[in-house]
């Protein structure tokens, strides 16, 4: 079974976005968050990328009924 990039129901935090990307990529979910919280003290647009994958990354419900 292929990993998708999906927002896990469990382990979530806000949105599930750090934990799915985690979990896509095969890595601690408390690493992503802390690397997403270390990347807000750079200038940059973080929160816009964070907020289009909230948009874009379906619901980990949604995709297993396809």
């Amino acid at each position: 079974m292929s990993r998708k990039l999906v927002r896990p129901r469990d382990n979530r935090m806000l949105a599930g976005v750090c934990a799915g990307l985690a979990r896509r990529f095969g890595m601690s979910t408390g690493l992503v968050r802390l690397l997403f919280l270390l990347s807000l003290l750079l200038p940059g647009t973080q929160v816009i990328i964070y907020l289009a994958l909230w948009i874009i990354m379906p619901n980990e419900d949604r995709q297993l009924a396809y």
